[in-house]
């Protein structure tokens, strides 16, 4: 389906309570973040240190995939490849199916949002829960994320008081946080109780170990990987780190970018399923590795910078029109700077070629993200590949946005500055044009009434240069 960012915008727009809603979000979320990274060289060197990190996990990808593979499979860990969304479900699904499992709780996962697994799930007869508190509450109202950290960041308390009131039986209305979040994690807890199965995301996959790394606050991560006796994660295969040594920077960057803090409150290693004489951890582990168009994404030098992101989200939490549009505008998973960039890729320019055109280019998102991603480069490189496909490894859907008009007034634009003659009629036409606007268009009347009409030059910039010796400076 093709994105119109732009209708979706205009809507946004004229919501105020959605844009006060992310103002006070954003403006938050900042000042943490600031407080954080007060000194400037600490910041840029813990900043370079993860860049380097992910640019060297990604110039060796390949082989780092295989060893990772190799490492997890020899610690119990069952390795799965999906190329598409769709193998990606039909993974899952066979998993859960061999094992009779009708009940799942999930942990936070973006790429699962990436798949709709829930739907998939549902469409088979297996219910899947969200224990993120945030998931949780958008999962009540049909929602999709509207943040890749904070999913329901576009609900103040009224919104999600009425949402608990109006889908959890006996719950009376209350704003009060600490009643609501008991509410959630009443409902919760009898559902890690009888899961069949428990699914969650993956942070980082760390190639010399074999290990997953999961990092969250509420503690329902883990009960998701160690509760049921059967634990499924889904990633992206982007997410590989040589070394567990690599991990440390990347956890102090990721939790300061994303809400400010120092570190979250639990950070989950797996390696294995439960062991011989181990009194809890599931029976089983599978990892699913996902592609989905990353391999595409990989394969061109300057796009592949895209794969670095670590999914703190500070990008979108600085960026101007994200916080006046929020994120379910993008009408993607992904929202905000890193979803503009990102989308484009996997979807297509055909499908989301507007996206990259959701941008001021204000640079913020790009001072902020702690790994380095070129995002404005990036976005500059996906306009113009919409528009002129290159002949580099090619980018789903390019030349979408070609239009043959345009490249005719380019060709001419060339043509004009070619040549003196043709500059000198070209620019003795557009005067006696010019003056002619007004009648021809009346709604540009007021514009060009303020403003002086151009006059035929005569000589061309080069030829005036010459002429006053200064060609040769």
């Amino acid at each position: 389906m093709k994105s119109d960012f732009s209708s979706r915008a205009h809507d946004a727009l004229n919501n105020p309570q959605l844009r006060r809603n992310f103002r006070r979000a954003m403006d938050g979320l900042m000042s943490k973040r600031a407080v954080q990274f007060a000194d400037q060289d600490d910041w840029a060197a813990l900043r370079a240190r993860g860049a380097a990190i992910k640019a060297r996990a990604l110039a060796r990808l390949p082989d780092l995939l295989e060893e990772f593979e190799r490492k997890a499979t020899a610690n119990g860990i069952q390795v799965h490849w999906a190329e598409t969304t769709a193998d990606a479900n039909n993974i899952v699904l066979g998993i859960l199916t061999a094992h009779g499992a009708k009940r799942v709780i999930k942990g936070k996962s973006m790429v699962s949002e990436e798949m709709h697994l829930n739907a998939h799930l549902e469409a088979h007869g297996i219910t899947a829960v969200e224990s993120d508190l945030g998931e949780y509450i958008i999962q009540l109202a049909g929602e999709a994320p509207s943040h890749i950290v904070m999913p329901c960041i576009h609900k103040n308390k009224g919104e999600i008081a009425q949402l608990f009131t109006d889908n959890i039986a006996g719950q009376p209305y209350t704003e009060d946080v600490d009643a609501l979040t008991a509410a959630a994690r009443k409902v919760l807890r009898r559902e890690f109780a009888n899961a069949d199965a428990g699914l969650s995301g993956a942070n980082f996959l760390v190639a010399e170990t074999g290990s997953l790394v999961l990092i969250e606050n509420e503690g329902n991560g883990r009960l998701s990987t160690t509760l049921p006796p059967l634990h499924i994660a889904v990633t992206g295969i982007e997410k590989l780190v040589e070394k567990l040594d690599d991990v440390a920077p990347l956890l102090a960057l990721l939790p300061r970018s994303a809400t400010g803090q120092p570190i979250t409150t639990y950070v989950n290693m797996i390696t294995s399923p439960r062991k011989e004489g181990e009194k809890d951890g599931p029976r089983q582990v599978h990892l699913v590795l996902l592609d989905n168009g990353r391999s595409r994404v990989y394969a061109d030098l300057q796009l592949r910078d895209t794969l670095r992101c670590i999914r703190c989200g500070a990008c979108m939490n600085h960026c101007p029109v994200y916080a006046r549009v929020g994120g379910h505008t993008y009408g993607s998973v992904y929202p905000g700077p890193i979803g503009k960039i990102l989308t484009p890729q996997l979807a297509g320019l055909d499908c989301a070629g507007d996206l990259p055109h959701a941008s001021t280019l204000c640079n913020a998102c790009v001072e902020v993200c702690p790994v380095q991603i070129p995002i404005a480069d990036i976005l500059v490189q996906l306009r113009t590949e919409a528009a002129q496909p290159s002949q580099a490894p090619g980018v789903k859907g390019a030349g979408s946005n070609t239009s043959l008009v345009e490249n005719a007034v380019w060709k001419g634009w060339q043509a004009m500055n070619s040549s003196p003659a043709a500059y000198a009629a070209a620019t003795r036409s557009l005067a006696v044009i010019g003056n002619l606007i007004p009648a021809a268009a009346p709604m540009l009347k007021q514009w060009t009434s303020v403003r002086s009409k151009p006059k035929f030059a005569g000589r061309t910039l080069h030829q005036l240069a010459r002429d006053k010796g200064y060609e040769n400076e």
